[in-house]
């Protein structure tokens, strides 16, 4: 496949045309998308004769030290991780620019399956529901115990394949303690995050509460009104029962990890055990 398309060179939508190599022992299949600061890739893997997926830095953004350096620290992490459901790195090439290649994850994205249900009038099962909910709090509780923060849990950073749902994109996340800055994705920040304070495990029970709301609602339980708005910082999410019928025990640990103090969410033990019991 790669000799057919080096034959007939095209350029693929981002900086390197399909055929051309990316870095050393991959070649390129497609350009699949484009970030504010990233490129991600379809690349052939000559060594593992497979296709994979490279993540580098967008051609303007090539002098980028803070960009550089969170996507090496994200792949130096992932490459120290192994977890069924959080997406493997297969390799690191630091010079002379980052380039971290992962494994192709055949599924699709959590938003787009969301996004299929609400146009087809429908929404994720309650017990759909609950193997998600395990899947991430298995994989944050994980992140946890190994001193880090994921910080962007959300439904595009989770992918579904082969009825696993897979956590992706680790490049904002952090060992717990004081954020500088926003960091995250504003409609799915917790409190702590837009007021730029502390960070702990709960932050991320926030960012799984806030998943699974909208997986159960079909829609998140913060609608911003306005660039700077930021509901999550004077309202209550509305009750899930209200939306949506549930069993009790479901939409009451959802709920409660949308509480807006830290404190009084529940710890991932405990959102485990009350899903276990419904799974």
């Amino acid at each position: 496949m790669i000799e057919e398309q080096q034959k007939r060179p095209r350029r693929a939508r981002g900086a390197f045309a399909v055929g051309a190599e990316l870095a050393p022992g991959y070649r390129v299949l497609d350009h699949l998308s484009r970030a504010r600061d990233l490129d991600v890739y379809d690349v052939w893997s000559e060594g593992r004769e497979c296709s994979c997926i490279a993540k580098v830095l967008r051609p303007d953004r090539l002098d980028d030290e803070h960009v550089r350096r969170h996507l090496t620290h994200e792949g130096r992490l992932l490459l120290q991780l192994s977890h069924p459901h959080i997406v493997r790195a297969y390799e690191l090439i630091e010079k002379p620019h980052p380039v971290l290649v992962l494994e192709t994850l055949s599924g699709a994205t959590l938003s787009w399956l969301l996004h299929d249900l609400r146009e087809r009038g429908r929404r994720m099962p309650a017990q759909d529901i609950v193997y998600l909910g395990l899947h991430l709090s298995s994989a944050l509780g994980y992140l946890h115990r190994h001193n880090f923060l994921h910080l962007d849990v959300k439904p595009s950073n989770v992918v579904a394949e082969r009825t696993l749902a897979k956590l992706i994109d680790l490049s904002v996340g952090r060992p717990p303690g004081p954020l500088r800055g926003h960091i995250g994705s504003y409609p799915y920040m917790s409190p702590e995050q837009l007021r730029c304070e502390e960070a702990s495990e709960a932050t991320d029970v926030w960012g799984l509460a806030m998943v699974l709301y909208e997986a159960a609602a079909g829609d998140r339980p913060f609608r911003r009104n306005g660039r700077r708005a930021y509901p999550q910082l004077k309202e209550r999410a509305a009750p899930l029962r209200a939306v949506r019928r549930l069993p009790a025990p479901l939409a009451g640990i959802i709920e409660a990890g949308l509480e807006p103090v830290q404190h009084d969410r529940p710890k991932l033990t405990e959102i485990i055990a009350t899903l276990n019991t419904l799974g």
